[in-house]
């Protein structure tokens, strides 16, 4: 059997460069672009020492910060194929259960609303995927604000804080250059 040397991952230090961020996410994530897009977001909704949320303005409203970051990465997959067959799926799911209208338009919109609601969700779930990747990479720490009530789940009325340590902000604004 063929043996590959292991390679140790770059300590998440002072010295950090914009090419050694990639590399802890590469080493760290299995979908190292978006998880890096996943941070250089969290990065420029920062405030004070480099925490951002549980809430971000987004025009009038403020929303969730997980939330916030899926509709910001949303358009990014906008032409990918499995939107496409997401939406033939929800157009052959809704008509299997008689729900979709006759009206084109009407059904065409219903369609659309059922789409964004998957995107909306499978997006807040792979935002969760990215944010767990960069903690581990010590790239980002977690933690959460709210209040928590006696509920199965122990989530409950809380909402994540995702924090960049200052040495990362640093480095995500000085890019690659020294």
């Amino acid at each position: 059997m063929l043996e590959l040397p292991l390679t140790q991952p770059l300590p998440v230090d002072r010295g950090l460069d914009l090419p050694g961020i990639m590399r802890t996410i590469a080493d760290h994530s299995a979908r190292p672009r978006y998880t890096f897009m996943v941070l250089d977001l969290i990065a420029r909704v920062a405030g004070r020492g480099g925490a951002a949320g549980p809430l971000v303005r987004d025009g009038e409203q403020l929303v969730p910060i997980r939330e916030w970051l899926s509709a910001a990465i949303a358009p990014s997959a906008a032409r990918h194929h499995y939107r496409k067959a997401t939406i033939e799926a929800v157009r052959r799911d809704l008509a299997s259960r008689g729900m979709l209208p006759a009206d084109r338009q009407e059904a065409e919109r219903m369609v659309a609303c059922e789409v964004a609601d998957r995107v909306r969700i499978s997006g807040m779930t792979a935002v969760s995927r990215a944010v767990s990747e960069l903690v581990k990479a010590g790239l980002v720490k977690r933690h959460y604000q709210g209040y928590r009530v006696d509920h199965c789940n122990r989530g409950a009325q809380r909402q994540a804080v995702y924090t960049v340590p200052g040495h990362v902000l640093a480095a995500l604004t000085r890019g690659a250059v020294a």
